[in-house]
This record gives C-alpha cells, sequence and structure tokens, in this order.
C-alpha cells in the first residue's frame, strides 16, 4: 500500500497504514507499542526487516514517539518531565561511548522559522570537549561533546552529510545526534510530537526534497536522529488533492518551535553529561 501524503514519523506512518488496510490487519515485518514515559504518551515502533521497511518507507531500526503537552516553555511544570523523557529515549538509543565525544549536528535552515529547530535547540547545548581536553578537573564529570551546525545546501554549497562526514573523519565521535525538523500527517503532533530513533535521517525527505542521509553508512558512526514535525502536507488535509504541494505550519509556529527545540537541548544535555540536574542545565546554558 502507498502511504497517503508524507510524514517522516514511523508512528504516523503505521497509523496511515492501518486506516488504509484496516486497524485489524496484520503489518509484517513491524512491532509497535504504546504507553507512558514521565507521564507523558510514548508510542515505539520497531521495524524489524525489509516487509516493514517497504510499507512504512521508513529504514529498519527503533522509532519513538514522545507526545509534549503545548505549549511547554521552561516555565511549565512539565518541561523537567518532556526533557527527562528525551534524555532517557536518548540513551536508549546511544552507544557505548567511553571516553570518545559525541558529535551533535544540528541541521536546516536558521532564517526559515520552521526549519530552524536544529539552530535552535543548539543554543541551549552545552559544548565540552575542548573543556574536557584541558584537563580541567572542574569538568571531569562531562562527557566530550562537540557542536556543528550545519546550514542548508542552498546556502553553504555543500551537502550537510558531507559537512559531518568532514568532521567525523577529524575527530572520530562515537556517534552523531542529529537534530532536524520534520514533516508530520496530524495537525495535533505539529511542534508536540518528538521522534528519536536509531536510523539516522535524509534531511528534506519529507517535503519531497531529499538530501544525502546521515546514517552509519555515510559517516561509519552510529547515528541517532531527534526531530520535531514543524509542518504538515497540505494533502493530509484535502485528500481530493487540489492543494497540490503546500506545506502549512501553525501560526504560532515562532514561539512553538522556540519551545521545542529547548525541551531537546535539555534532553540531550541530560543524557550526554547524567551527573547534571536540570537547574545545572539552567545555570550553564543561561
Amino acid at each position: 500500500m502507498e502511504i497517503f501524503g508524507r510524514t517522516d514519523l514511523a508512528s504516523e506512518a503505521r497509523s496511515l497504514w492501518l486506516r488504509g488496510e484496516g486497524e485489524t490487519a496484520a503489518l509484517p515485518g513491524v512491532r509497535a507499542e504504546s504507553g507512558e514515559l514521565h507521564g507523558l504518551p510514548l508510542t515505539a515502533v520497531e521495524i524489524l526487516d525489509a516487509r516493514g521497511a517497504a510499507a512504512l518507507g521508513k529504514a529498519p531500526g527503533r522509532y519513538y514517539t514522545l507526545e509534549l503537552p503545548s505549549p511547554l516553555s521552561r516555565g511549565d511544570g512539565r518541561f523537567v518531565d518532556g526533557a527527562a523523557a528525551v534524555a532517557e529515549l536518548l540513551r536508549r538509543c546511544l552507544p557505548e561511548t567511553g571516553e570518545r565525544c559525541v558529535l551533535i549536528a544540528a541541521l536546516g535552515n536558521p532564517d526559515v522559522t520552521p526549519d530552524a529547530l536544529g539552530s535552535l535547540a543548539a543554543g541551549s547545548l552545552l559544548v565540552t570537549r575542548h573543556l574536557k581536553e584541558r584537563g580541567d578537573p572542574a569538568f571531569a564529570a562531562f562527557s566530550p561533546t562537540l557542536l556543528c551546525r550545519t546550514g542548508v545546501l542552498g546556502t553553504t554549497g555543500l551537502e550537510s552529510a558531507a559537512q559531518v562526514r568532514a568532521l567525523c573523519d577529524a575527530v572520530h565521535p562515537a556517534c552523531v545526534i542529529a537534530i532536524d525538523a520534520l514533516a508530520g500527517s496530524a495537525l495535533e503532533g505539529l511542534c508536540r510530537s518528538v521522534q528519536i530513533c536509531s536510523t539516522g535521517i535524509a534531511p528534506g525527505s519529507g517535503v519531497g526534497n531529499d538530501r544525502e542521509a546521515l546514517n552509519e553508512r555515510s559517516l561509519g558512526v552510529p547515528v541517532i536522529a531527534v526531530g520535531v514535525p514543524t509542518v504538515i502536507d497540505a494533502s493530509a488535509l484535502s485528500p481530493c488533492g487540489e492543494l497540490g504541494d503546500l506545506f502549512v505550519t501553525p501560526r504560532f509556529i515562532d514561539s512553538a518551535v522556540r519551545s521545542v527545540a529547548r525541551v531537546l537541548a535539555y534532553g540531550i544535555n541530560l543524557a550526554l553529561h547524567p551527573g547534571l540536574s536540570i537547574e545545572d542545565v539552567d545555570l550553564l546554558v543561561g
């Protein structure tokens, strides 16, 4: 079956498949379960083989979708739950790093608000590799991390994957965490559904502008992708198809993307520096 409408979320792709085939239909090669994490709804989808990959249009691997309350500013009481849940899901995907660094790749175009998720999250990330290399005991509890903000091909002339691959060749990280905006198929998931997966990411694929993928095959190290849908394919709102290749984003996208970017950044900080608390991160990132 061909999934109608574009989505980067495995959980949504599975729902669309079941909607087309029937809720009781067997979906071969896919295992899914729902529950809660830190009081927030969580859906875990595991694509087991080529059959599941073909059905959902996603690479085999684990996909977690966490549903955040909206809006979720730092002053909101559920912010801590959101950041803690993101941190725990990242730990489920991260390999053993030992003393090796983790490279965080902030993807997307900072000048286009729906595509600025990676850049906005980067502003609240702790970058520590250079501090660890100095041997200062004050940073002994931190893990070595480094950050790149790739921009997009249209403004840099270079594929994001090429930039990240060059850094991987230079610093040999244990893994890459890639942050990027996604496309979804459900209005209620915009700026709320956080997908964390172990399979990497193909920037632009959700909006039909496929770029070179960032994954273990292309970079030589495991790639964990963290993303949030900020746009929806307009065809999902008009099945007749008269809206063509339009994409829709919320009226409140500016504040929403900033809020969710901060949740992601705090969750990444907590996952990579397990000795820190939310209050510690507040002090360190301002």
